[in-house]
């Protein structure tokens, strides 16, 4: 950044006697040179320069701040668009309209008053203009900036209809990853039933924490650690692994958006700065969560795309394709972001608890949490005589997962309890994975609450002697009105896709072979009437 001194000598002398009238110095000065020096001398007398401060409109007072959280110095293009333009006008235009009497935006009161100039640097994409505050003003202002400024806030107390019905915080999405790791222990791509989560933030989270690589596989020693953790330590390694991590994107996990192309987001640093949002308001309190969004965008709202992102960057609606491109669009992705952040991931990892008003479907309210979930893992394990396995969510993870693998999943309509069938398909599918039926019967001994039916542990003894002793089949049957219809039919040359003789009119049909069938019959002049 250039100093006061070097923005100075971009105005004529008729703006330097403005600069000066509007702080309230006589200038002794006559020809420009001295004037510039004797301004220049004059402006950086802190106590004058914080009585300017001081007397700011809140709008310009902002606009300062702004800068300063910036490191004094912000794209024009983003600054203007936030607090306003400079009106372009010469020195004759100038002192006639007096536009410095009656400015129309934050930035031209600054502008006039010095603290705010206007030049070109080099930047990473290359020459750009820029809205900074002089070096030498950078110091002064900061100081009084930071005695003046009242505490930080973004948004508002949510009104009590904003809150009326209240989704506490749960670590529901341990669960989800247990049901995500036996699905993939199991050879499948994805379990048979949804989960609460984003499936793309399950998948990110499983990578990031090395609980599967990149081929989907099971990493066993990560997994057998993350399993028998208790509850707490693994949902508090879960947040610091993701508030870690460079590798789970949150923009590219939204459903409402397709991202394409070369560029990259800053995945840590966009972290930090919703984070820094986060800790200006108040914990457990209930915030408005259009109102926190609004504001960010008032102020900060280049927190993740800078000037010249909002068209380099590729992203379309899912819904209808539609390019999202322009600042125009920050709604969409910067606020749709927010609110993912908000109710997709802090909510799930258990930061937020979250409300909607009254009779709406739409989060209208967040409470930040200051106390970590807890609650053990004393849930229990059911077994019945006819192998029907209920598993409670707060049972021990580890034996969802190791008893998951030997059954056919279910659905429950209790959505903290998870049932599965033991059947003999599914005993042979794990048999067929190298898992054995007496291993099962070692986890239902070590899990289950009450005793194992006998019934069901002598099916199993029972079934890991003989294998399959039983089957049910889907069939067709053809039954005719006589005997002799039948043996003719079976010496005839459709013969061959009959099956087993049920009775003296009654015969199995191979599957797949009704039409030949009826049409031998019909050339033994019987027609066959389907079922």
């Amino acid at each position: 950044m250039t100093t006061l001194e070097q923005s100075l000598q971009q105005h004529d002398l008729g703006h330097l006697r403005i600069i000066a009238q509007l702080w309230g110095i006589e200038l002794e000065a006559k020809e420009r040179k001295n004037t510039l020096e004797e301004l220049n001398e004059k402006l950086l007398n802190a106590n004058l320069a914080n009585e300017i401060i001081e007397a700011l409109p809140d709008e310009a007072k902002h606009a300062l701040k702004t800068l300063l959280q910036n490191q004094g110095r912000i794209s024009w293009a983003v600054f203007a668009r936030q607090f306003g333009e400079i009106r372009e006008m010469g020195a004759g235009k100038r002192d006639r309209e007096k536009p410095y009497l009656n400015p129309i935006s934050a930035a031209e009161t600054l502008f006039y008053r010095a603290l705010l100039a206007r030049s070109f640097f080099d930047s990473p994409s290359g020459v750009q203009e820029f809205a900074f505050i002089p070096k030498d003003f950078f110091e002064i202002v900061s100081l009084k900036m930071q005695e003046t400024a009242p505490p930080p806030q973004l948004g508002r107390l949510a009104r009590p209809d904003e809150h009326e019905k209240i989704i506490l915080a749960n670590d529901h999405i341990l669960d989800d990853l247990t049901t995500l790791l036996a699905a993939f222990r199991l050879g499948w791509d994805k379990p048979p039933h949804p989960l609460e989560i984003n499936p793309r933030l399950a998948r990110d989270l499983l990578l990031a924490t090395r609980l599967i690589d990149n081929k989907g596989e099971i990493q066993l020693d990560t997994v057998k650690t993350f399993l028998e953790a208790d509850r707490a330590d693994a949902l508090a390694q879960l947040i610091q692994t993701w508030r870690e991590s460079e590798s789970i994107n949150e923009l590219w996990q939204m459903p409402s958006l397709i991202c394409e192309g070369e560029w990259q987001n800053p995945i840590l640093d966009t972290r930090k700065a919703i984070f820094g949002f986060l800790e200006k308001i108040p914990k457990r309190k209930w915030w408005s969560l259009k109102a926190f969004i609004t504001d960010i965008k008032e102020r900060t709202p280049d927190f993740q795309r800078k000037a010249g992102e909002y068209d380099a960057w590729f992203i379309r609606r899912a819904k209808d394709d539609l390019p999202l491109r322009g600042f125009e669009h920050w709604d969409e992705v910067e606020g749709a972001l927010l609110h993912y952040f908000i109710t997709g991931i802090l909510y799930r990892l258990g930061r937020v608890d979250l409300a909607k008003a009254g009779g709406s479907t739409k989060i209208t309210a967040f409470r930040i949490r200051d106390e970590a979930l807890s609650h053990p893992e004393d849930g229990t394990v059911i077994a019945t005589s006819s192998g029907e396995i209920s598993i409670s969510r707060f049972a021990p993870r580890a034996a969802r997962y190791l008893i998951s693998r030997f059954c056919d999943w279910g659905e429950s309509k209790n959505p903290d309890e998870y049932r599965y069938q033991i059947s003999s398909s599914s005993l042979e599918y794990a048999r067929a994975r190298g898992l054995e039926v007496s291993h099962l019967r070692g986890l239902l001994k070590k899990y289950t609450t009450t005793a194992i039916p006998p019934r069901l542990l002598h099916a199993l003894q029972r079934w890991e002697l003989n294998g399959t002793e039983a089957r049910v089949k889907k069939m067709s049957v053809l039954r005719l009105s006589k005997p002799e219809d039948l043996r003719a039919l079976r010496e005839s040359t459709a013969g061959r896709f009959l099956g087993e003789v049920l009775g003296p009119t009654t015969v199995e049909v191979k599957a797949e072979a009704s039409p030949k069938i009826m049409a031998a019959l019909i050339e033994m002049g019987i027609f066959m009437k389907g079922a």
